[in-house]
């Protein structure tokens, strides 16, 4: 069994953060051998992100707060509220503008090794697992 706290994770290198736009908290990475990764990200009311995850898929849902997804593709834009999901399944680059504060609990395939961070067009590189 795996239980683990937010200290936990802040000894075990296992949580990260951009102060003031996000922070991501990763309870679950691939040396823990579940086959994905959790996390726990909070991103700051005011900051805009944009991402794409050329090497993982990514579900995603939201716990606290309201922002606005964007699909850079299609313009197509989707109001965040606690109780929406959104997966990013295709590799889709998006946006995320948040209101306010906000908390997304996420699931990542394949799991993360765990330093991942955003470079610069906004995905995590692949990294040796």
């Amino acid at each position: 069994m795996i239980v683990r706290t937010v200290e936990d994770l802040k000894i075990l290198g296992s949580f990260r953060e951009n102060p003031g736009i996000w922070s991501s908290a990763r309870y679950l990475l691939s040396r823990d051998n579940m086959g994905f990764t959790l996390t726990e990200t909070r991103i700051s009311a005011g900051s805009s992100q944009t991402m794409q995850y050329k090497n993982h898929v990514e579900a995603n849902l939201v716990i606290e707060g309201r922002g606005l997804l964007t699909e850079i593709e299609t313009g197509a834009a989707h109001k965040l509220e606690p109780g929406t999901m959104y997966a990013l399944d295709r590799h889709d680059r998006h946006r995320i503008d948040a209101r306010t504060d906000m908390r997304v609990v996420c699931v990542f395939l394949p799991a993360l090794v765990g330093p991942e961070t955003h470079d610069e067009d906004g995905s995590y590189p692949a990294l040796e697992q």
